[in-house]
């Protein structure tokens, strides 16, 4: 994700220095002409602006306040911008580890997976601090096709969680659709094209489901992401005692298709895990 973010800040003329935990993922960007740095703190102190695109709480955490993170980089009149999807709790320790140094923290969690990035066409679903907000604004217009600016640090976490949720929730229930019209004789594909009519019709459904019905799952978002979304939603909605049964019902589902090997596929794999099910119902 973050490389085609990174890359569409440079064709659009950004002057971008960048650092990965594996430094060859930085290859593409530095042939294109971008500069490398070896830490985070590095990057933070040569950049006005750093972007942070990891793929777990533990991680963004690390990145931003571990050692020769980037929080020892920053300064009063810096800003640190975190793309990665969080929880709540995790995003305020990270705002807070940076604004102590006199910088500007903001939370911007990213709908969309790969070729929306590659496309420009994610959506920024920001919160934190107003004023960096409206100053890297034309960049998230760069690598975005819309932002939301939510209040305060943790709201942009929140409605990344919420939305990832549904998303979680809508894929199992498709499978589920799609196993079930098979099992009984229909064309799953007529059912994909049925679906793409109404009005429950959703892009994912349609860019998804042919080849699902191939049991092909190209991954643009990988499975144990989805999962992990899902973990960090039913904490979220557990700190407020909001019941999410079908979530939870999903989220099982998601670990059975990890349990099969399929973390790194594409999340809509999760098909397979109800193909497990029936399997051994069978035996």
């Amino acid at each position: 994700m973050g490389a085609p973010m990174a890359s569409n800040l440079m064709k659009a003329g950004c002057d971008i220095t960048v650092w990965n935990r594996t430094k060859s993922k930085c290859d593409p960007l530095l042939s294109l002409g971008a500069k490398f740095e070896s830490s985070p703190a590095r990057v933070a102190s040569s950049c006005d602006v750093t972007f942070a695109m990891l793929a777990d709480p533990e991680s963004a955490f690390e990145v931003a306040c571990g050692a020769n993170g980037a929080a020892e980089g920053m300064a009063a009149g810096k800003g640190y911008v975190d793309v990665s999807t969080v929880d709540d709790a995790t995003s305020k320790l990270i705002g807070k580890r940076i604004t102590s140094t006199g910088a500007s923290f903001l939370e911007a969690p990213v709908s969309g997976s790969k070729k929306p990035a590659e496309d420009g066409l994610l959506i920024f679903l920001t919160a934190g601090d107003e004023s960096l907000y409206k100053r890297v604004a034309p960049l998230l217009d760069v690598m975005g096709k819309s932002r939301f600016y939510l209040g305060d640090v943790g709201n942009g976490a929140a409605m990344k969680l919420v939305v990832n949720m549904v998303m979680g929730s809508m894929m199992v229930s498709f499978a589920e659709g799609l196993l079930l019209s098979e099992k009984v004789g229909l064309d799953p594909n007529t059912v994909v094209e049925v679906i793409s009519q109404g009005a429950i019709n959703a892009p994912m459904f349609s860019l998804k489901g042919p080849s699902m019905v191939k049991a092909a799952y190209p991954t643009a978002f990988p499975l144990k992401h989805q999962q992990k979304d899902l973990r960090l939603a039913l904490a979220l909605a557990e700190s407020v005692s909001q019941p999410i049964p079908t979530a939870a019902a999903a989220n099982e589902l998601y670990k059975v298709a990890k349990s099969l090997g399929l973390a790194d596929q594409d999340f809509s794999a999760v098909i397979e895990a109800l193909k497990a099910e029936m399997q051994s119902s069978q035996h």
